[in-house]
């Protein structure tokens, strides 16, 4: 699987998290809990890389062979995933926390 493909899987994947994590608020009353909620996101981010990659068999540790060997910064495909799919995440954490605080 190209980094492309996986960021768009893992976006997709994130999306239905973020859902359900949407679907939880109507449960929890306490403002800190709700807060706490955008740590469970961050979780589930982390957990996706690492099944993503697993189904993938990437190995996350393992160095990125670039296209051009003369580019070649020596970043392993964790840090590679990672600066492919922050934009991703950081804006579905985005829409979650207006979402929690939109509801107080």
């Amino acid at each position: 699987m190209d980094i492309e493909s996986f960021r768009a899987e893992l976006e997709t994947r994130l999306i239905i998290e973020k859902e359900y994590i949407i679907q939880e608020l109507s449960s929890i009353e306490d403002y800190q809990e709700k807060l706490e909620l955008l740590g469970k996101f961050n979780e589930k981010y982390k957990e996706l890389i690492n099944r993503l990659a697993n189904e993938s068999g990437i190995d996350l540790h393992e160095t990125f062979q670039a296209e051009d060997p003369s580019n070649s910064e020596n970043l392993t495909y964790h840090q590679i995933i990672l600066g492919k799919t922050m934009s991703v995440y950081d804006k579905l954490a985005d829409e979650l926390f207006e979402k929690i605080t939109s509801k107080n």
